[in-house]
Parts: structure tokens; sequence; C-alpha cells
């Protein structure tokens, strides 16, 4: 019920940390256009305190003005406030700081998680609350966690979550959210709140679960996954147009209300794109989240849009028919010449002072929550070859042996061959963090080395650590980092630049590169790779000026000679995937 009259939720999902703060209007209208009523969008905690008891809600992270914008674009909002979101996001949306607290047991009623939560939320909630409709505002429901019953049944947890939003002035619908399946429902619902169920196909035998097990609440599929994320190393995920109206049909002709995830998906910026884990294999999250939404990453409005708008226009009936928006201009093509920097190695260990330790030290420890450590040692390498191990690897380390590589390792090879004579060597391992773990019950894992480093079966003691949070420089820092050392080697900092007359979209390509991370004007836009799927990078228009822009590049392996502004995404070879709970 909406005002009292039978109400019919089509909603989209978007998520404002994902879109530049410039374009959330923008990307409101166009959901407006697709014939939607509601913005559902999560909360990610870690996006807002970094740093514990330092929350921000200003500028990016002004999530009521996006809701008050959403309000002016005609719609309503679900918040989804976590504490968890998942959404293939750096750690579910849980502080670093949090789960790399010694003990801390989270997503559960574990004590100091429920403190640390307590404390955020008094924080958060009370900003959502005043912009609830019965307040004036447009939020129109509250979802109680995420997804919870694909992780724990612990329902004391849910209950106090639940009691924790009421207290704090929720008085609007609150719901949960969970995969269509016994086991899922069980964990995840709770007595007297609405249970949805999010899905990507089969909407017919998730309406008759859940109708079987709630007769008297309507069916409700929280996310229809219209759409998939990419994984480093695999294929572009797309799913038919065909296909995901055909779905979106059938949850309408289903008598259901609906959220399309996404309607527009947005950036991982910086490095925020998340993991996850197969049980065998660790998967980093790409830097698009383009999901092949029906509103492109950039805004572009696609096949898909056309169809899902028919479908939504035809379920809300008065829904008022408003034009769909033109596709946001585009820088024209060209290729930049890039000018080197400084050498890798040389370059990371200038920007940044050595910490000391008998052992190697987690990002953990070094109160680091995203980018690199530079670890260093000297250990005696014995004549001969012999096999270098690095154990609790978390995530991928390139090694150097007196500053010639040696090998990268990742999760699952940890060992690598070096040859010695006898004499003390300096060894590096460049760690890198690839996306905090997001889903399932490795969530929380630490990141760097988390074992130790062996010599054969001789542990090597006495590091120093550089650390190296990309995410947090400054434009002064990046700028130091760039000429901080010669030129050198095969890797590094590098520069190209270029002008426009009025700053508009693009996407940045790295013929030659192999991997590394790209700034424009000292914003990171996020990491790239050779093994794809992804090729382009989205720059968004508000990272470019008038006049000229400095693109910077930060390469682990091998630099290329130019970057190329193009006018189309490149997000790699395709392939269809439909989720579907077997």
């Amino acid at each position: 019920m909406r005002d009292g009259r039978p109400h019919r939720i089509l909603a989209g999902s978007l998520h404002y940390f994902r879109v530049h703060p410039d374009q959330w209007a923008d990307r409101l209208d166009r959901l407006a256009a697709m014939g939607l009523n509601t913005v559902d969008t999560y909360v990610a905690w870690n996006f807002h305190e970094r740093r514990r008891g330092r929350a921000r809600f200003d500028g990016w992270h002004d999530v009521e003005r996006f809701v008050r914008l959403a309000q002016d674009a005609g719609l309503d909002v679900i918040a989804r406030p976590g504490p968890y979101i998942c959404a293939e996001w750096d750690n579910g949306g849980l502080p670093a700081w949090l789960t790399g607290t010694p003990g801390m047991r989270v997503r559960s009623s574990h004590r100091p998680f429920l403190d640390e939560v307590a404390r955020w939320f008094d924080d958060l909630v009370p900003r959502l609350a005043a912009l609830q409709a019965a307040r004036g505002g447009p939020i129109a429901a509250v979802q109680i966690e995420n997804e919870y019953g694909s992780y724990g049944d612990d329902h004391t947890y849910l209950s106090w979550l639940r009691d924790a939003l009421v207290e704090r002035g929720v008085t609007e619908l609150l719901y949960t959210a969970d995969g269509p399946t016994e086991l899922m429902l069980d964990g995840g619902t709770l007595p007297g709140q609405l249970a949805a169920a999010t899905f990507g196909s089969r909407a017919a035998q998730a309406a008759e679960l859940l109708r079987a097990r709630r007769p008297h609440e309507p069916f409700v599929c929280a996310e229809f996954w219209n759409g998939w994320f990419d994984h480093w190393g695999e294929r572009h995920h797309i799913r038919s147009v065909d296909s995901a109206a055909g779905t979106l049909g059938d949850i309408i002709d289903a008598d259901g209300s609906v959220s399309v995830y996404m309607a527009h998906g947005g950036t991982n910026f910086g490095l925020w794109a998340g993991a996850n884990h197969d049980g065998d294999t660790f998967q980093p999250t790409v830097t698009s989240y383009d999901s092949d939404a029906p509103i492109a990453e950039h805004g572009a409005l696609t096949a898909k849009f056309t169809a899902l708008r028919e479908r939504l226009l035809a379920a809300s009936g008065t829904a008022p028919h408003r034009p769909p928006p033109a596709d946001p201009p585009l820088l024209k093509p060209r290729t930049l010449p890039v000018v080197r920097g400084a050498g890798l190695l040389r370059a990371l260990e200038a920007v940044s002072p050595a910490t000391p330790s008998p052992h190697p030290l987690s990002f953990e420890e070094l109160g680091q929550a995203s980018g690199l450590v530079l670890y260093r040692a000297r250990p005696r390498l014995p004549r001969g070859a012999s096999p270098l191990t690095v154990t609790g690897l978390h995530d991928r380390a390139q090694v150097f042996v007196d500053g010639t590589p040696a090998g990268v390792l990742d999760r699952e090879t940890g060992t690598v061959t070096v040859e010695g004579t006898g004499e003390r060597v300096r060894l590096d391992l460049l760690v890198e963090n690839q996306g905090r773990i997001n889903y399932g019950p490795l969530l929380g894992q630490g990141k760097g080395i988390l074992g130790g480093v062996r010599v054969e079966r001789r542990l090597v003691h006495g590091w120093t650590m550089h650390r190296l949070p990309l995410d947090e420089w400054t434009a002064e820092d990046l700028g130091r980092a760039v000429s901080g050392a010669p030129a050198q080697g095969a890797a590094g900092f590098a520069t190209a630049r270029f002008t426009v007359a009025e700053p508009a979209d693009a996407f940045l390509a790295f013929p030659g590169f192999g991997k590394g991370f790209v700034w424009v004007n000292g914003a990171l836009l996020g990491r790239y790779w050779e093994i794809g799927p992804q090729v382009t990078l989205y720059l968004p228009a508000p990272f470019t000026v008038r006049g000229e822009n400095t693109v910077t590049i930060l390469e682990l392996e091998r630099l290329g000679e130019r970057v190329e502004i193009r006018d189309r995404p490149e997000l790699g070879p395709a392939e269809e995937y439909v989720e579907t709970f077997e």
C-alpha cells in the first residue's frame, strides 16, 4: 500500500557511491524516464567511515543529498543501510578496520560487532529517518541487513538490527531480502517483517515459494538480476534483451513488485571493487560495474532500456511518459604519447617511509585498507636454486631479487624458485590487495602477507614495509611518486596529457601496458589489467577540466608507449549469464 492505495513498487538500483555526485541528478532522471517509480541504494559503511570515528557525509558521501535529488526526480527511495551490503563492493561494505580487529565476528550477535554497528547507526540512521515519507521525504522502505540467509542463521542478530533501526526513528516498511530457497529464507527472514526475494530467473517458482511461506504478504523481488558483474580473467557477462524483458514480465505477471538490479551500475572507482572466492580460486572484480544494465556505465540508454521501459510503463498504467534523455556527449578519440617517470621500486620506496618488523606485517597491522605494500628483507640465499614460499599471501606478489624480477605469486601459487650465490640479496615483494571478499564465509579476510616467507624451510626475518595506500594519495603524493626517482626498467610511473575545450565523458585504453592503476587530474579511476575482460576505463566528465588534463599511470609490469582516448566502452568478449538457483 502507498498512501492507502494498492501500489506496485517498480524500482531500480543505483548506488550513489558508484556515480560521480555531479552526475547523480542525470542518472536519476534516466531511471525515472525508464518508467520506474523508486530508486534503491545501499549505504556502504566503509565508503563513509574509512577511519574509525571519522565518518563523512559531505561531497561524494552526501547520501542525504542523493535522496533529496531522487525526490526531485519524482522517485521514492528504498534505503539499504546494511551494515553488510555485498554489492560486489570491497569487504561487502564493512570497514577494513572493523574486520581487522582481532577476534571480531561480523554479521552476528557478537557484542563487539553490535557495539560498532550501534555507533555507526547512531550517526547514519537518523539522517535517513528524517527523509522518510512520513516526514515529507521520499524514503518509503528500509532493508534489514542483506541476503543474510546466504551467510548465517543468527536471528538474534537480525532482530537486534530491526530494533536498532526502529529505535533510531525508522517507521516506514521494513523488509528482508534473500535468495528464493528454503535454506536462505530460513536463515534470513524475520516474523512480522516482509520477506522479499533476490533472483534472476524462475520468477513464478520464487513467487510460489514465498506465497507458500507467507500467504498474506505481497510478492516482492528485491533484486531482479537483469545483468551480471565481471571478474578479471573471465569473460564479460551479458544478458540478452529478450531474456531480461521476459523475466521482468514474469514478475509483473505474477502480480509482483520489483527492483531492477542494476538499473544503472556505475563504476568501482578507486580501489572499491570487491572480490569473490568460489572455494578454490580467488576472483577479483573489475573496475567497471556496468553489469549490462539498461543504463550503461556512462549513462547511455541501451536496447535493454527500451525493452524494459515498455514493460514498466505498461505495468504502471498511469506513469507519465517522460521522454528518454539524450546520451551524454563524449570526447573525440585521440592518441596520447606517454612520458616515463620514476622507476617502480625506487619510486615506491621513496614515497613512503619504512616500517621495520621482525616479521612481515599485514595490511591491517599497518593500518592500511587498500593498495600496495612493498615488503623488503635481506636474506642469505644458498648457492644454486631454492624455493621461495609465501604463506597466507593475499592477494598477489611480484618478487624481485636485487631489483630483478624473479616471478609473480598469487594466493594459489605461493612458491617461486630463486637463484643464490651464498651471499645476501635484497628481496622485495610488492604485494597488491586486489579487493576484499564481499560474499560468503571468507568475508573479512586480511590482506598482505598473513603467514611468513621461507627460503626452503627457513623463515626470513628482518623486514621493512612501505605503505602504499594508492586510493588515499593526494595529488601532491602522486606528483612526488612520479618524480621521486629516475626512469628505470620496464615498469613504474608515466604521464600523458590532453586538452579539452569542454569537459565530457571518455574511455581510456592502455595498449601495450600490463597491469596497473590510472589517475586523471589526481583522481584514481581504478585498475586496468591486460588479462581483461575490461579493456577501457570510464572517465566521467567531472574528472576533466577545460584546458590541460593529466593522466598518471602506475604500471606494475610493462609500460606501453601511448594512451588512447576512445568514444565507446570495450568491456571484453561477452558471454550470456543468467543466475539460476537450483
